[in-house]
């Protein structure tokens, strides 16, 4: 009880100061629907390129993509907010205040993945208002929005790892662009396949190729290694909460 007394009001303050401050739940809203806005439909030609063979189309297959981004970047906007709250010396009263500490950082995670929520939902609508074609089921759909969310933990966990450590909303650059790079060295505009030279190597290798591939294939209905992808998010997951209670330790020992 002592621990969810922690969670639940720091998940409660977190989503409260987001919801009711547009500079910080406007940006986090626009974000993805630029993007969507940006590549499904002024990329859309994209589809009639030979070997473009993704069953329904340019907008389902850059909607998979937007969504797992908002996912990783909802996360580390949360991050953003754990930087705030220590450099204004909220988190440091926060600490002495917590009889467990842990639930800080889980408090944060809860509020990251409601924050994201509220994006995928409003980007979910705006996908099938344009007419985006869904060729999967109830479980697949599931399957999708459950990878997001760990996507969601692992950018999370990065993010207040890296403000636990510095405390300063001057981190922001450190916490966002490695996401940033992560992402856009993926297989954003055409499948793994048509990708050549140095970028299909590296995508090749990157864990988010086929965390992508897994949830293209869930939203059409065909999904494919989703066993190694659910690994691999979760592993990363498992890893950058690690570093995140690292984090926090750190943050305590500063005091």
């Amino acid at each position: 009880m002592r621990l969810w007394g922690v969670v639940s009001g720091v998940a409660w303050r977190t989503l409260k100061i987001v919801i009711t401050t547009p500079s910080l739940l406007v940006p986090s809203l626009m974000f993805p629907l630029f993007f969507f806005v940006a590549f499904a439909g002024g990329l859309s030609q994209v589809q009639n390129v030979p070997g473009f063979d993704y069953p329904n189309g340019y907008t389902a297959f850059q909607f998979v993509f937007v969504l797992l981004q908002s996912a990783a970047f909802g996360g580390v906007f949360t991050g953003f907010g754990v930087a705030r709250d220590f450099e204004g010396g909220f988190a440091r009263r926060l600490m002495l205040a917590s009889p467990n500490r842990t639930g800080i950082v889980l408090g944060y995670g809860i509020a990251a993945m409601l924050r994201w929520c509220i994006t995928a939902t409003l980007l979910t609508a705006i996908a099938f208002a344009s007419g985006m074609t869904v060729g999967g089921g109830p479980v697949d759909l599931i399957g999708l929005y459950t990878l997001a969310l760990v996507i969601n933990m692992c950018g999370f966990f990065w993010s207040a790892g890296i403000a636990m450590r510095l405390r300063t909303i001057q981190a922001g650059p450190l916490m966002q662009m490695p996401v940033f790079l992560l992402l856009f060295l993926a297989p954003v505009y055409v499948p793994l396949a048509l990708l050549g030279g140095a970028m299909h190597a590296v995508a090749k290798f990157n864990p988010i190729t086929y965390v992508l591939g897994t949830g293209r294939g869930l939203l059409a209905g065909d999904p494919t290694q989703v066993a190694l992808s659910f690994s691999l998010a979760l592993a990363l997951a498992l890893v950058f909460s690690v570093w995140a209670l690292r984090g926090l330790r750190s943050a305590e020992a500063a005091g």
